[in-house]
């Protein structure tokens, strides 16, 4: 059995201790917070500490869980992979493409620690079997994608965590936060990006620094082209969608059920996501599996789940749209 620990006890940090707790494998040791109010979110008997390093060496556990902001999972990362514990860490992988690269190189260095990134999409049931069917080649090669995030987030949602609203702190705004799962899931199941064209800025007057609206087209290496969409200004939290063209088929998913849409307008249900009830429809059960796979990965020794290498992509797309947003460019990736 692995002893676990989870940095950070904010709205994500429910989800690891869910998904620990319900790991017969895996044994929760402790939980950190700088803020030591939070101990009311952290389950009964389980020792509280606000010094993680403090934590580490006192209950030496076997991985470390990052749910912090995002300009400390890498520091933090670093920090306990140096103190001999393996990571799990949240999404993003890092606030910039620069950060993200430097930390699968420091990954690469240390290959008998695991670094796993939370990108835990791509374990939903309807994106495996549409990357099954897109992998076939049974319908032919991909021509096209579209991704879309139509979200909504108040002006308390940045008030209430000051960090969500700087470049500094947060890396940038709709995209980073929001929509990171739908830009991964684009290059995922489309292919390697060439480049992107794309106007970013903000439709809300929260005096925020990031943006919190963003439209992209997407240009692969294959010749498809893709758009991506996402927004906090909308007036509700939609589904997300993502909708994939083969040569002779074409597929969505949508309230997180994969649909092959018919010539006649009609849709046939191929897949339907797990959920996890009392939690928020957009995370789905899929962090459980994510999880439990890393952890077979420590009991194995084996490198089969998410790397820091894995969740670079989704950083220099990122990067990429906020340039052209900027300059009005296409920008190579």
């Amino acid at each position: 059995m692995k002893k676990a620990a989870v940095i950070g006890l904010g709205d994500i940090s429910g989800i690891h201790i869910r998904a620990i707790q319900e790991n017969p494998n895996i044994m929760l040791a402790a939980v950190c917070d700088i803020d030591a109010e939070r101990k009311a979110y952290a389950p009964e008997s389980i020792p509280f500490y606000t010094d993680y390093e403090e934590m580490l060496r006192q209950e030496k556990p076997d991985s470390v869980h990052i749910c912090l902001p995002h300009y400390l999972h890498v520091p933090v990362s670093r920090a306990c992979i140096g103190m001999g514990a393996h990571v799990f860490c949240e999404k993003p992988a890092a606030i910039n493409a620069k950060e993200a690269a430097e930390f699968a190189a420091f990954e690469k260095e240390h290959p008998k620690m695991h670094i796993g990134i939370c990108l835990q999409n791509r374990f939903n049931e309807s994106v495996e079997m549409l990357k099954k069917i897109i992998d076939s080649r049974e319908y032919g090669n991909v021509t096209g994608t579209r991704g879309s995030v139509l979200w909504c987030r108040t002006r308390e949602y940045y008030e209430e965590k000051p960090w969500r609203g700087k470049w500094k702190t947060a890396g940038g705004g709709c995209m980073i936060n929001q929509s990171i799962h739908t830009l991964d899931l684009l290059y995922y199941l489309g292919g390697p990006v060439k480049g992107v064209k794309a106007s970013s800025g903000q439709l809300l007057d929260y005096g925020i620094e990031v943006e919190d609206t963003v439209t992209a087209r997407l240009i692969y290496e294959s010749g498809a082209s893709g758009l991506f969409t996402a927004t906090n200004a909308n007036y509700k939290n939609e589904s997300v969608q993502i909708a994939v063209q083969l040569e002779r088929a074409e597929f969505v998913i949508m309230d997180n059920i994969l649909y092959r849409l018919m010539p006649d307008g009609g849709k046939v249900e191929l897949a339907e996501d797990n959920k996890v009830p009392g939690t928020k429809f957009y995370y789905g059960a899929s962090h459980g599996r994510l999880i439990t796979l890393f952890y077979d990965a420590l009991e194995r020794e084996s490198q089969n789940y998410l790397h820091v290498s894995d969740a670079v992509m989704s950083m220099r797309l990122i990067d990429a749209i906020q340039k052209s947003g900027r300059t009005g460019q296409f920008i190579t990736l």
